[in-house]
């Protein structure tokens, strides 16, 4: 079969999130396994999440704002980090600033080492409790997927990317994008890491 033919035929999701989501956290861990069990590809969509929520009315996460909700949410991921056996430690700082990170996943969004260098990102935050926003953690983490380092923070750091991350987070308010994770398939919309299998579903054609 023509390999063009193959990759335009082949079911696609369209993933939404953020670095400072944590249940984008769960999502991300296991996104790309589950999509390859559903023979579906991953269209990785990085998005400043913080925007949006002002644009909803929110100062900073629902998790913060509401003590109750926070409260719930911190035993709900105790929960899911047992349910899918992802570590977990609540993180000292929340939301954590994510935008380099952000800015390095626009830039590397249809490269081969983007579920790899997210995944590290995301242990890094919500399973290490570490800061994740400077040139040397972002570093850190592409040294160690062989990636040269300097060059893509860089490229990520350019006026370009800057303005395509932007964008992308008003794309993200035109789809009506209201929290993170979000899939799309096609315009189907499905919201929340407990989705994400109706949506690979979904875009497999799958009763």
């Amino acid at each position: 079969m023509n390999t063009a033919v193959a990759v335009q035929s082949t079911p696609e999701i369209d993933f939404w999130f953020d670095f400072a989501s944590n249940y984008s956290y769960l999502s991300v861990m296991r996104i790309e396994s589950q999509a390859a069990m559903h023979h579906v590809r991953v269209r990785w969509q990085p998005f400043l999440l913080g925007p949006v929520l002002q644009s909803l009315g929110y100062d900073t996460s629902p998790f913060v704002a509401q003590k109750e909700k926070g409260e719930y949410v911190w035993k709900d991921m105790e929960r899911q980090g047992r349910k899918y056996a992802v570590p977990w430690r609540k993180p000292s700082d929340f939301p954590r600033r994510a935008l380099l990170p952000l800015r390095v996943a626009t830039l590397g969004a249809n490269e081969p080492w983007i579920g790899a260098f997210c995944r590290e990102v995301m242990q890094l935050n919500f399973a290490q409790d570490r800061e994740i926003d400077s040139p040397a953690t972002v570093g850190e983490v592409l040294e160690h997927l062989g990636l040269p380092a300097q060059q893509i923070i860089a490229d990520a750091l350019t006026d370009a990317n800057k303005l395509k991350l932007r964008e992308q987070t008003e794309r993200a308010r035109a789809q009506r994008i209201f929290g993170a994770p979000t899939f799309f398939v096609g315009t189907e919309m499905f919201w929340g890491n407990d989705r994400l299998d109706d949506a690979l579903a979904f875009a497999a054609g799958a009763p």
